[in-house]
């Protein structure tokens, strides 16, 4: 066996159904710890044993502690893309999606936390980014539905190579992610946590977005693996319109990675362009595969006509 056969086979005993469902099992437990934490702080923190000026927030509002699970359920999701990446190009990209909209979600849990039933007049005022994200949430959930309908809906194309040499590929891609993207993600949190421990009322520079945390530096990896799957695609397929589709995933994920470093409601705009130019992509992607498939059949019925 060679070194990417025998990575490839470690892939699948890492994440095989067995482990999977092992990990969802610890996902859910660490969230459900990490809710029961959260909820802990804030009531110590209301009855004044804790006084830090990075837990600072209204009395009694425990609505903040649905932030701390969704963390721990987007960490499972990053886990379920590697799992997805050998397995369907379409599919990985949709879990990226996925990803997106649960970061948002998340950042919704958070701003209804700071919500005022007091001062209900100037909702529109006080409220425009909680709206936006709800707002944007229901558009990303939306097309996201759309763009996995138009995934199932794709004729069967065969590859004019080893197809399985290049899963091998990216098995191996994927699992030289996981030490990466472990070391990333225990860097970047514990870095932030430590910011968190530090943090003074009256310090100069505020508290780095959790949302922007890990997941900034993680799609600016996928750009680069989704790029490297790309050059590689081109040894298994000549297809014109599979070349096209792979090269607008990339350029999807690139919005999503600009979308980080953007004011509030432009980055929902570009995680929401890139959603859309990604169903958009697929639905035009569907479209020459059954254009092409008629093509073929209708040169075979030709042949099979002049055939004596």
């Amino acid at each position: 066996m060679t070194i990417a056969d025998k990575i490839s086979d470690s892939f699948l005993r890492l994440f095989s159904d067995k482990k999977i469902r092992a990990i969802e099992k610890f996902a859910v437990i660490f969230a459900l710890f990490g809710f029961m934490m959260h909820l802990l702080i804030i009531f110590l923190s209301d009855i004044g044993i804790i006084n830090h000026a990075a837990f600072n927030q209204p009395s009694g509002n425990y609505i903040s502690a649905i932030y701390t699970p969704f963390s721990f359920l987007l960490i499972y999701e990053v886990f379920l893309f590697l799992v997805y990446l050998p397995k369907s190009f379409t599919k990985s990209i949709g879990k990226q999606y996925e990803i997106m909209s649960l970061i948002v979600l998340r950042r919704i849990f958070k701003d209804i936390s700071f919500f005022d039933m007091k001062h209900l007049s100037g909702f529109l005022d006080n409220n425009t980014d909680l709206l936006f994200d709800m707002l944007s949430i229901l558009v990303l959930f939306f097309l996201i539905g759309i763009f996995y309908r138009l995934k199932k809906r794709q004729p069967h194309v065969e590859s004019e190579g080893d197809i399985k040499n290049f899963v091998t590929v990216k098995r191996v891609i994927s699992m030289m992610l996981v030490p990466v993207l472990v070391v990333m993600a225990l860097f970047s949190f514990g870095n932030w946590f430590w910011e968190v421990i530090t943090y003074r009322e009256f310090q100069q520079f505020p508290l780095s977005d959790i949302n922007n945390v890990f997941y900034d530096i993680f799609f600016s990896i996928l750009i680069f693996v989704d790029v490297f799957i790309l050059i590689i695609s081109f040894l298994y397929t000549h297809y014109y319109s599979q070349l096209v589709r792979n090269s607008g995933f990339v350029i999807s994920t690139i919005l999503i990675r600009i979308s980080f470093t953007a004011p509030h409601l432009t980055s929902l705009f570009l995680v929401e362009l890139s959603v859309i130019f990604g169903v958009l992509i697929l639905l035009i992607y569907n479209f020459f595969l059954k254009e092409e498939g008629k093509g073929d059949q209708e040169e075979s019925d030709l042949i099979s006509q002049t055939t004596p």
